[in-house]
């Protein structure tokens, strides 16, 4: 796990086990490094979290890593839990996964590209300026069996969405050339617009903020960070795939 490393000084420890308990198999990371206040434990999985005086000491703060790790994790029914005794006594991060029933396939990373690129697999569009939100949730989507376009700002978003006709959107508000509302209102006005299902990403939260979002044509209003997982369920429910 980068994490470790990162916030491990140098000659510092880093210890890497793994144990099996019945039909799950526990991976257990223990560094001796800067560590984690407790209360501040679940903090950690959320993305670019900073953390406080630790972290203060480092280039930046936690990414998107741990959020990532989590994410696929427990796409793939596991847990991850992080555990320390405080500040400057060390950090223990535990994975567990449930064994799979049948053997693996040797090659796994082939399965899922070929699953998103049948044509039975939807076309999602995941617009935002932040590069690396955008590509964490495009990772997680294709994993997921689709198909997956990224832009990074408003006017290259608007042209995708009226040259692919994406089933699903996400787009954050606030991009630079035009804002999500102008994307939701132009696609909504289009004759086409009414098959598209709009997701508004954005960092405002507040009723007046959803409504907002609503009355210019998304479909759902959703706060960032967006749970990884959260969001490929319902790319699921809203995208069966045909047959």
């Amino acid at each position: 796990m980068r994490t470790a490393p990162k916030f491990t000084a140098a000659r510092g420890r880093i210890k890497l086990a793994g144990t099996l308990d019945g039909g799950t198999v526990e991976i257990a990371v223990t560094d001796n490094g800067i560590g984690v206040a407790p209360e501040a434990l679940e903090d950690i999985f959320r993305m670019f979290v900073q953390i406080g005086s630790p972290l203060e000491r480092t280039e930046s703060g936690l990414g998107i890593g741990l959020a990532l790790a989590k994410a696929l994790v427990e796409l793939h029914g596991g847990q991850i839990s992080a555990e320390s005794a405080g500040t400057g006594l060390g950090t223990t991060f535990r994975v567990r996964l449930p064994l799979a029933p049948a053997p693996v396939r040797d090659v796994a990373t082939p399965a899922i590209a070929a699953a998103a690129d049948s044509p039975a697999a939807k076309l999602v569009l995941v617009a935002d300026d932040n590069r690396d939100a955008a590509e964490t949730l495009a990772t997680l989507l294709k994993i997921g069996g689709h198909r997956v376009v990224t832009v990074n700002d408003g006017v290259t978003a608007l042209n995708e969405i009226e040259r692919s006709r994406p089933h699903l959107a996400f787009v954050d508000i606030g991009m630079p050339g035009k804002t999500g509302y102008d994307i939701a209102a132009h696609v909504r006005a289009q004759p086409w617009g009414g098959a598209i299902t709009l997701i508004a990403l954005t960092g405002w939260g507040q009723a007046s903020d959803r409504a907002r979002a609503l009355e210019a044509g998304f479909d759902e209003h959703w706060v960032k960070p967006v749970d990884g997982t959260l969001a490929v369920e319902f790319a699921r429910s809203r995208l069966p795939r045909d047959q």
